[in-house]
């Protein structure tokens, strides 16, 4: 009922504290007498299938149910802390996690430039953000966008967050020897159109990667870096020729979630001047909007989330300045100047139409 995104089960000394996640943020819910922090525990470990009998180690485990005829894919963690194990449970919802491309938050130009760039035949397309900044559910989605029986969709993960219909899902096992890396090289063998590298963690994944891409096939993978233009020096300083870098992306996003304004509460407001200084907007902005609070957000005034978007397209240009080895401002200045928004761009448009608030675009996009 409250669309929570995790469930967190913490012992103290004389009490078992719960809490949930909404829309990013973390609530205060029931506390649970200490007494039955074992039952609890246990009853999680049995329904997620881990080893009841250890309490020493972190384990992982996941649970598959229904809640009101929805499927829900419940992965937990548990972790052993001075008072007892906690337990972290993300409760993934298919609804949530797999949504329409108009939904995640393009703005129609950047949409329809997305959509060219997903059709290509060949090529890499990264998504990049921090931990929590919705690039799996961007993913996901572009993968059920494009997914048909025409097309063969393989992918190596970690974890596997939602099965998908069609396509081929696995999950990475270094214990086994099963890396990115091999699960990329594997998977070339296997006859795919479309490649989903969960993440590019390293120079042999990213050189596959790359490879892959420049030998016929559409591939999507993931870093952690601030910008998108960032990608580019990222894929460098892994290892990866300039050369293949300009002849295999197509693109990249950067993202970052902010909170929706509830739309039963949300009014007209003056701009802080702080606020709009700190993020060198001072004239920019006449009017935001927050949201008052009502039954319908819980009081937050929001509900919902929504990505910030910076779409980088690899143009021609670009791809020289890439080979060159110029540096990020000279190859940022030309993405700008060539029609790319910046996130905070992004920002500042998605706060004139009323969608977010000036406080969540400064959190996550702010300098």
């Amino acid at each position: 009922q409250s669309e929570a995104t995790d469930l967190h089960i913490e012992p103290e000394e004389t009490l078992v504290r719960t809490r949930y996640r909404v829309d990013g943020v973390l609530c205060q819910g029931a506390t649970i007498p200490k007494k039955f922090l074992s039952a609890v525990t246990v009853r999680v470990k049995i329904m997620s299938g881990m080893n009841i009998s250890e309490a020493r180690i972190p384990q992982d485990g996941r649970i598959k149910t229904t809640v009101n005829g929805r499927a829900v894919d419940i992965r937990v963690n548990s972790f052993p802390t001075t008072f007892g194990e906690t337990v972290a449970m993300r409760l993934l919802d298919k609804e949530k996690l797999v949504r329409g491309l108009e939904s995640l938050g393009f703005f129609p130009s950047n949409l329809e430039i997305f959509k060219k760039m997903i059709n290509k035949p060949h090529g890499i397309i990264l998504v990049t953000g921090p931990t929590g900044s919705g690039k799996t559910t961007t993913l996901y989605s572009t993968l059920t966008f494009l997914n048909s029986l025409e097309r063969k969709i393989i992918t190596v993960e970690d974890p596997v967050e939602y099965e998908l219909p069609l396509i081929r899902q696995s999950q990475i096992n270094p214990k086994a020897g099963l890396t990115f890396a091999v699960g990329l090289r594997a998977i070339l063998r296997q006859d795919p159109d479309v490649i989903f590298v969960g993440e590019t963690r390293d120079g042999e994944t990213a050189e596959m990667a790359v490879r892959s891409a420049l030998t016929g096939h559409l591939v999507f993978s993931t870093l952690h870096t601030n910008d998108a233009m960032g990608a580019i020096p990222r894929l460098i300083d892994m290892g990866v020729e300039p050369f293949l870098v300009s002849s295999s992306l197509v693109g990249v996003i950067a993202q970052r979630l902010v909170r929706i304004l509830c739309k039963q509460c949300k009014e007209e407001t003056t701009p802080d001047p702080v606020r709009l200084k700190d993020m060198n907007w001072e004239g920019q902005l006449t009017k935001c909007y927050k949201g008052k609070g009502c039954t319908d957000c819980r009081g937050t005034g929001y509900r919902g989330r929504i990505a910030l978007i910076e779409l980088l397209t690899v143009t021609p240009e670009l791809s020289e300045l890439i080979v060159k080895r110029a540096d990020d401002s000279a190859m940022k200045a030309l993405a700008i100047s060539q029609g790319m928004k910046t996130l905070k761009e992004d920002g500042l448009e998605k706060i004139r139409q009323g969608i977010t608030s000036l406080e969540e675009v400064q959190k996550v996009a702010g300098i």
